[in-house]
């Protein structure tokens, strides 16, 4: 029997709650795993996930075209459709591969702050909204995507931030929590220090199995406080080979190995794999 994708996804609204769902029609086994891939595009974020019924989301696209590259090998080459497209902030280096995934993707929803940018970019990531037609949803906290077992909270930002206007987009992003049985991963985009000692003052589900480091490693996120909130068995740096901001640092290098957290990097180890059964994870490097 050929297997079907899965049919879109349905937004909807719980009455008294400010929490959004997927209803799911089931047309494949729920034996499949979930699949979570950290992509090396660079200095810059992308991470794929496929849902064990097959919904497909990409969280930030890097800084350009290599994304698509990357998507090619994860889908099949008639499949030319996401469900969710996240883009955590509007910097370059998250959001220039997005505006090259609209363009080849059809995708159903997109799921972003709404915050203004003056950038080139940013009016380009515009005109790619008004050509692509999908349903856009203004990320805030609360929000709640739900695939059968596998369910995306949205945790930051905690109210909606759409129509203002920002110099520093890093604060704004989008922070994420996966989870798919007993297995957790953390998605925290560039957030400074400072949204993350909020965070683990208005959160206690922080507690992760996988941390994508905030802000590519740099020494203005992922504080000690931070670490011990999270106690991440995995952690995550997604970084250019030879940048020029020197990331990751070496302040958060040591916190990490403090806490023996297992640290992997795409500048290292290129795409990073990591597929979940709900109870285990099993992880895969390219190099």
């Amino acid at each position: 029997m050929i297997e079907r994708k899965v049919p879109r996804f349905i937004f909807g609204f719980l009455l008294g709650a400010n929490v959004l769902v997927w209803a799911i029609v089931f047309w494949v086994s729920q034996s499949r795993p979930l699949k979570v891939v950290f992509f090396d595009v660079g200095q810059g974020d992308a991470i794929f996930i496929e849902t064990p019924q097959l919904h497909q989301i990409l969280i930030d696209g890097g800084p350009g075209s290599k994304i698509l590259e990357k998507l090619s090998r994860e889908m099949p080459f008639y499949d030319r459709s996401l469900d969710l497209v996240v883009l955590t902030h509007p910097e370059k280096d998250h959001m220039g591969g997005l505006i090259e995934v609209l363009k080849k993707y059809d995708v159903d929803y997109i799921l972003w702050t709404g915050i203004l940018r003056n950038t080139a970019e940013f009016r380009e990531w515009q005109n790619s909204l008004q050509k692509e037609k999908a349903k856009i949803e203004i990320a805030r906290a609360g929000q709640r995507v739900v695939a059968s077992e596998t369910r995306l909270d949205i945790l930051h930002p905690f109210e909606s931030l759409e129509g203002k206007e920002f110099k520093d987009s890093n604060d704004t992003s989008v922070v994420a929590r996966l989870s798919f049985g007993k297995n957790s991963f953390l998605f925290t985009g560039d957030i400074y220090q400072s949204e993350e000692r909020k965070l683990a003052e208005r959160r206690s589900d922080l507690n992760s199995d996988v941390l994508k480091v905030a802000h590519h490693g740099s020494k203005t996120s992922t504080s000690e406080g931070f670490i011990e909130k999270v106690l991440p068995e995995i952690a995550i740096v997604q970084v250019g080979e030879n940048n020029p901001y020197g990331h990751p640092h070496k302040e958060v290098l040591e916190r990490l190995k403090k806490h023996d957290v297992l640290l992997l990097r795409t500048d290292e180890k290129g795409d990073i794999k990591i597929v979940s059964d709900g109870k285990y994870l099993d992880l895969k490097t390219e190099k």
